[in-house]
């Protein structure tokens, strides 16, 4: 008796030797494909690996993405799911877009999700990782963390810096007010610029002492033009970090000799400014310095190393790649949340007028606004949410890296895999919030949900052990900031624009700015100047 085998090879050569049957052995490979496939089909889906899009040899799934990312990564979750893994070259991602999938992250399994992937821009420029949000998990990065929280970002840390908030908050109503006065064609103005400048000040104040956005004063010019050229970097890809056997590439085109350059500058302008302060405390013609509640953020990391009580002891690099933090985390997220808010006020009038009905009623006729005004302002806060949940600043928080095999929603998730969450596509979840796309702070006025890291539906500071530390210092200066404007003037677009018509278009890059500059018109509203 001939077994299986024997038959289908009997049955083959029979085929082909039967002139009448020319397709049939056509017919048997194509059954034979048919159930290779089926079989491989079988075990993807009964596989525990989360899906994902079909990707390309070498590449992966880069080609899928498009400008901004996180649309993009949008449109696919929607496809493949909440948990979606990638290739981005050779690197492993996956891709969170829902608050049930984002608490496995950042709660349930934060421990293992507390590294950090590694990018050779962020090598050179932040000293080979020696900075707090580029640390690697271990000792060194929990010291940094205890000095930001217990030194620089405390709350009597951030109380001592109310002054320094009013003034620059008071300096930018008083640039508004000249330039609304003003008949020439400046009345218009550009409020992007106008928020940039004020969070880069105030920045610059608590971080290192004194203002660099006068290009007539020492350093100024330099401070500028690096400003422009890290933000320029950070919306640049490295195909090396992807793809590592094309990094002669950079080295080619020139970005890896661009990179170097920035790097240096970079080093350079830190390195004045620490030593600015170090000639200053020997000179003891430092006037702030003997006010414990005036130290900027580079007085205290100096008398931290001078008292060297740190089981691992910071150094003069880690001082320079801890203000770099600070100044690259404070100003870009602080000033595109304010960019946005105003934004959305603009395109809708109703929000913006009950909004100015609350602070106006709260503060009356008096000039200034205090910090203790804004404890009362509900809507204000709920305004302030509903931005966040919009337009997050990091739309694709801080990436991930798993240390260890893993399970998210069910599937397994290998070592080493980056981990990006979309915060913009949460936000947006209607399983989360009803009307998604609609403006409506009036969601969050009888809400629990806040931006504390609790609160998975809302997390634009991030969640866990590597949440952002500097959450209260940014609230501190947008409700601040925010109240003022909306109570000493009132606003319009220009040139009779339709609220409905304000281009809202996302600019690239790593932090969602605008991509076009915000410019209004402003009235004062006279009943408080």
């Amino acid at each position: 008796m001939l077994n299986l085998l024997q038959m289908l090879e009997l049955k083959l050569h029979q085929t082909l030797s039967i002139p009448s049957e020319p397709f049939s052995f056509k017919y048997l490979l194509l059954a034979a494909i048919f159930l290779i496939l089926l079989y491989r089909w079988s075990l993807y889906t009964n596989s525990s690996i989360p899906p994902s899009p079909p990707k390309l040899p070498i590449i992966g799934n880069l080609h899928q993405l498009s400008t901004p990312p996180h649309h993009s990564l949008q449109t696919l979750s929607q496809r493949h799911g909440p948990v979606m893994l990638l290739h981005f070259g050779s690197r492993p991602v996956l891709v969170i877009s829902s608050a049930e999938a984002a608490s496995q992250i950042y709660k349930t399994h934060d421990l293992i999700f507390s590294d950090k992937p590694k990018f050779i821009f962020l090598e050179k420029v932040f000293y080979n990782y020696k900075d707090i949000v580029w640390a690697p998990y271990g000792e060194y990065w929990r010291q940094l963390r205890s000095i930001c929280v217990l030194n620089l970002l405390s709350n009597k840390m951030i109380r001592s810096f109310r002054a320094v908030r009013q003034e620059e908050t008071k300096l930018m109503m008083s640039n508004i007010l000249r330039s609304s006065s003003s008949n020439s064609s400046s009345s218009v103005l550009n409020l992007s610029e106008m928020i940039m400048k004020l969070t880069n000040d105030v920045i610059c104040i608590v971080s290192m002492g004194r203002k660099y956005s006068d290009c007539r004063e020492e350093g100024g010019k330099m401070f500028t033009e690096l400003t422009v050229d890290l933000a320029e970097f950070f919306t640049r890809v490295n195909i090396g970090d992807y793809i590592p056997w094309l990094a002669w590439f950079t080295r080619i085109s020139g970005f890896d000799a661009e990179l170097d350059k920035l790097a240096k500058r970079a080093d350079e302008f830190l390195d004045m400014v620490l030593q600015e302060h170090l000639d200053k405390s020997k000179s003891g013609n430092d006037g702030m310095n003997n006010n414990e509640d005036q130290k900027d953020f580079v007085d205290v990391l100096l008398a931290v190393q001078k008292e060297n009580a740190l089981r691992v002891p910071i150094d003069r690099v880690s001082i320079k790649a801890i203000i770099l933090d600070m100044f690259v985390g404070g100003t870009d997220t602080t000033f595109t949340s304010l960019e946005w808010t105003m934004s959305e006020l603009l395109r809708n009038p109703r929000v913006m007028k009950k909004l100015q009905n609350e602070v106006r009623g709260i503060v009356g006729n008096r000039t200034d606004i205090t910090e203790d005004d804004l404890v009362g302002m509900h809507y204000l806060k709920a305004v302030i949410k509903e931005t966040f949940r919009l337009h997050p600043p990091l739309p694709l928080l801080g990436p991930r890296m798993s240390n260890q095999d893993v399970k998210i929603n069910g599937y397994n998730i290998k070592a080493n895999t980056q981990v990006m969450v979309n915060v913009w596509a949460i936000g947006r979840d209607p399983k989360s919030y009803t009307n998604p796309e609609i403006y409506e702070p009036e969601r969050f006025l009888n809400s629990v949900i806040d931006y504390k890291g609790n609160d998975f539906e809302l997390i634009p500071f991030g969640s866990g052990r590597r949440s952002c530390p500097g959450l209260q210092f940014a609230i501190a200066v947008e409700e601040l900031v925010l109240a003022n404007i909306v109570h000493k003037f009132d606003w319009a677009l220009p040139h009779g624009e339709r609220a409905e018509d304000l281009d809202m278009t996302e600019s690239p890059g790593i932090v969602a700015h605008r991509k076009y500059p915000l410019k209004a018109v402003a009235t004062p509203y006279f009943g408080c100047i």
